[in-house]
């Protein structure tokens, strides 16, 4: 078999960055339906442990401004302690730099709020510094729907490749005969992929036995 892992996301060489998903930057957001963004990241999150890829969480003056990471995503990855710091680029915070460093994985995945700094400053620096750098647009928010776009085109323009949180996962599997994740897979998928979650769900109903009268 070929291996494509130049050009497809490896759960072995990937490392996903989470970035102020907090009550105070949700407030803000205006560029999506929160409730999307909230869906999204913690779908992100929950493929993560499914296929033990390190996530790694950083908020922002959480105890004095922003409030503590969104408690359904920190209760995915309870033992995970959230960085905090203060600069607006967690890039140019020493401890988030040194956490994915330390890792050594090629792949970097961010999703964070807002879309036009606090995904896109980190996005830009760790390109610089020579990470494959891919930013799920679904699990991040902007300020408005045109800050949001334009964070992500110029994202793009500097050579970060735009992803979606269910693409990540479902590149992560690569093939349904993977048997050791393929239930966590469908279990998150039936959770938080909307409408094609009710399908499986569906299609998994009409294996069942008819019930009897």
């Amino acid at each position: 078999m070929r291996n494509y892992s130049n050009y497809l996301l490896d759960p072995s060489e990937t490392t996903v960055l989470i970035i102020d998903e907090q009550p105070q930057m949700f407030f803000g957001v205006e560029s999506h339906p929160r409730s999307e963004i909230m869906n999204n990241v913690v779908g992100l999150a929950k493929a993560c442990q499914a296929f033990g890829v390190p996530c790694i969480l950083t908020t922002v003056e959480a105890s004095t401004f922003s409030g503590y990471m969104y408690s359904k995503l920190q209760n995915v990855c309870p033992d995970i302690v959230p960085i905090d710091r203060t600069a607006i680029n967690a890039w140019e915070d020493t401890n988030v730099r040194n956490a994915v460093d330390n890792l050594a994985r090629k792949n970097l995945v961010i999703a964070g709020l807002w879309t036009e700094a606090c995904a896109t400053f980190p996005a830009l620096c760790a390109t610089g510094d020579g990470y494959n750098v891919f930013v799920a647009t679904d699990a991040c928010g902007g300020a408005t729907k045109e800050a949001h776009d334009m964070a992500v085109m110029r994202m793009v323009q500097a050579g970060v490749k735009p992803v979606t949180w269910q693409q990540v996962m479902l590149e992560w599997q690569r093939d349904w005969a993977n048997k050791e994740t393929y239930n966590q897979v469908m279990a998150i998928v039936k959770e938080h992929s909307g409408a094609y979650g009710l399908g499986v769900e569906y299609s998994e109903t009409m294996t069942l036995p008819a019930p009897s009268n």
